[in-house]
Order: C-alpha cells, then sequence, then structure tokens
C-alpha cells in the first residue's frame, strides 16, 4: 500500500471513529506530515480526496475542518468500508443490507428479463465455481462476488452496472461480518441455483423472490456472527 493510500486509510477511519468530530480542524499539516513520514504534497492530495467525498472542508484563513456527517458521501466504498472497518453493530448491518435490497432485488428482475444466452452461461459458470468452492470461503467470496456483479450488468443499464464498486464493498463487509458462520456457505447454494435458473428461463418475479430471499438468510448470518462475538467479548 502507498503512503497516499496508508494516510487517506488512517485519517478516515480516524474522522469516521469520531476522534476527529465534525467541526474540528485537521492537524497542523507540518506536525502530522512529520508524524506519518509523508510530505505536505501527500497530505495536501490525502485531503483533496476526503473533500471529494464530503468528509472535510477548506475555507480561506479557517483552514480545513472535518464536515456534517450529513454531508459525508456514506455510498462512496472507502466510506463503507471505514465505517464498518473494526466493529459492526446490528444497526450497522441493517443499513447495509437496506441498501442491498434497495439494488439488487430490482437488478435481478432486469437481468432475468433481459439476459442473452451468453451472460447466462457466464453466471452459471460463476454458480458452478461457487459450488466446487464452497468449503473454501475466500475463493467462495470471489466467485460469489463476481455472480452478484454480473447480475448487474447483465440488466444492460449503465447506471446498475456502475454501482459494482458499491455492491462490492457492501458484499465484502458481509463476508467479513459473518466468516466465523459455523454452517457455512452451503445453505446459500440452492437459492444461488434458484437465481441462476430463474434469469436462465426469463422469471422476473422468482429471480426477485429468490434474491430477497438470499439477503435475507445472509442478514440472518451477519446477525448472528455480531452477537456471538458480543457474548465472547463478555
Amino acid at each position: 500500500m502507498s503512503l497516499h493510500a496508508k494516510l487517506l486509510d488512517q485519517l478516515g477511519q480516524s474522522i469516521v471513529r469520531g476522534d476527529l468530530a465534525p467541526g474540528d480542524p485537521l492537524p497542523n499539516a507540518d506536525d502530522w506530515s512529520a508524524a506519518h513520514g509523508v510530505s505536505r504534497t501527500v497530505l495536501r492530495e490525502v485531503i483533496k480526496v476526503l473533500a471529494g467525498k464530503g468528509m472535510v472542508e477548506a475555507r480561506p484563513k479557517v483552514g480545513t475542518r472535518i464536515r456534517q456527517r450529513s454531508d459525508w458521501n456514506f455510498l462512496d466504498p472507502d466510506v463503507l468500508a471505514w465505517r464498518y472497518g473494526a466493529t459492526a453493530r446490528f444497526e450497522d448491518a441493517r443499513s447495509l443490507f437496506e441498501l442491498r435490497r434497495a439494488i439488487e432485488p430490482m437488478a435481478v428482475a432486469l437481468a432475468a428479463d433481459r439476459a442473452g444466452e451468453a451472460e447466462v452461461a457466464q453466471l452459471e459458470e460463476l454458480y458452478a465455481r461457487m459450488e466446487h468452492y464452497v468449503d473454501d470461503n475466500e475463493r467462495f467470496a470471489q466467485a460469489d462476488l463476481a455472480f452478484h456483479q454480473a447480475i448487474l450488468r447483465m440488466t444492460g443499464n449503465e447506471l446498475f452496472g456502475s454501482l459494482a464498486a458499491l455492491t462490492e464493498t457492501a458484499m465484502l463487509i458481509s463476508f467479513r461480518l459473518s466468516d466465523d458462520n459455523p454452517y457455512g456457505q452451503r445453505p446459500s447454494l440452492p437459492i444461488h441455483k434458484r437465481i441462476c435458473d430463474c434469469i436462465a428461463r426469463h422469471d422476473p418475479s422468482g429471480a426477485r423472490d429468490a434474491l430477497v430471499e438470499l439477503l435475507d438468510r445472509a442478514e440472518a448470518d451477519v446477525s448472528r456472527s455480531i452477537a456471538a462475538r458480543r457474548k465472547s467479548d463478555g
């Protein structure tokens, strides 16, 4: 990871955690640069990125300050990752799945209506990879992610396609939050197969219902994992 990326990650997480509250000024540039071993140029570039995410603003004679949370772009993949970085609450998980439910059921219905033979074949191949790697969490997650991103592209709507990075972050967070699921990934395979089959036979309603069921199951797994971690932490 580059110095720029490391500093961006550190500062972004610090803001999201509340170490720096809305209205607070950013640390003195010279002190911050010296503490993190980066140049002022790198720091300025990081601040520009944070400003683009709505997290900070620079004003003449005032300096750079943290903006109100209502101004932040919570749909930005980095902000999503920082928000769910170290810990997560039930409320966080619910927000994450509310976001996915707002996007994916409609996308899968459109995919079922519009998918061509080549796209269906690609989705079936991705499902086969998930089935093959069902006991390998990392490789299963890669295939599962590709499966869901393929559905977004199959809508034929470029706006949905542009949501791939957003849903990627949301899914990776979901995987991380439920990686200790004692039931593993096998229970999700039949639902993924149903989604695939519904798309192949151009059944938008069936595909949407299966996708909602998949999200319900995934949210339950995440909530169960969060509860178990709370219990183990005492």
